[in-house]
């Protein structure tokens, strides 16, 4: 649990020995969350979530009862951001899939910030990273959502891959067509339109709760992505 959060916080640089063994004395504390259950649900006050393991998002729900999903939270991520102390953000975190979540004391990564610059950095690099997704989900919805559907199935791939969760053209992927179609803002008849247009197309394979795009580059290109905003690679270490 702790690698992962640290693999995780070393793509913004690595850290030094006494930085590690700091998040190392981190305590987790893991749950199970079923799917379609809100994260913060039977949690600890006072405490930071971590996702260790399946997926989750940031969501509202509008007065008529339509969900749209805002972003995907994957193991590695912090629910909250580097945020040391409660705030509330105005919409809820919830598990699209089973997951395992760690609660972290927040006065603990308070206290981490306070006395490891570096570890603040970092911190707020993944908060930073969350922003250029927005930013890019958000340029996104200007095209076609088969458009769209790639650009979000390219982010994961590369998002999954850089905490080993993701082979060089796969990953398991155990949402549905109604979640898709909340992260695209769409209904329900046109996102299955949609994956079976990327599927006819030869553009993914998605078959046993696992995603396999036959050939990356041409799925990028399709989808006009470049992982820059991710700030993945060397450039950041």
């Amino acid at each position: 649990m702790h690698d992962l959060l640290i693999g995780r916080l070393e793509h913004a640089g690595l850290l030094s020995e006494p930085e590690r063994q700091a998040l190392h004395t981190l305590t987790l504390r893991p749950r199970a969350v079923a799917a379609r259950t809100d994260i913060d649900a039977g949690g600890e006050p006072h405490s930071v979530q971590m996702i260790l393991s399946g997926i989750a998002c940031r969501y509202k729900i509008w007065s008529g009862g339509t969900r749209r999903i805002i972003s995907l939270i994957l193991p590695g991520d912090l629910c909250d951001g580097h945020l040391p102390v409660p705030y509330t953000l105005g919409n809820m975190v919830g598990a699209l899939t089973p997951c395992t979540v760690a609660d972290i004391p927040r006065q603990t990564m308070a206290d981490l910030i306070e006395t490891y610059p570096r570890i603040a950095r970092t911190l707020w690099w993944m908060t930073l990273v969350k922003l250029n997704i927005a930013q890019e989900w958000l340029a996104s919805t200007s095209r076609g959502a088969d458009k769209q559907l790639a650009f979000v199935f390219c982010e994961l791939l590369v998002r999954l891959q850089a905490t080993g969760r993701a082979d060089e053209n796969s990953f398991e992927f155990g949402l549905s067509q109604p979640d898709l179609a909340d992260v695209i803002g769409i209904s329900q008849v046109h996102i299955n339109r949609v994956v079976q247009s990327l599927r006819s197309s030869g553009l993914i394979v998605w078959s046993h709760r696992r995603l396999t795009i036959p050939d990356v580059a041409r799925l990028k290109a399709f989808a006009e992505f470049d992982p820059g905003y991710l700030s993945f690679g060397e450039g950041q270490r």
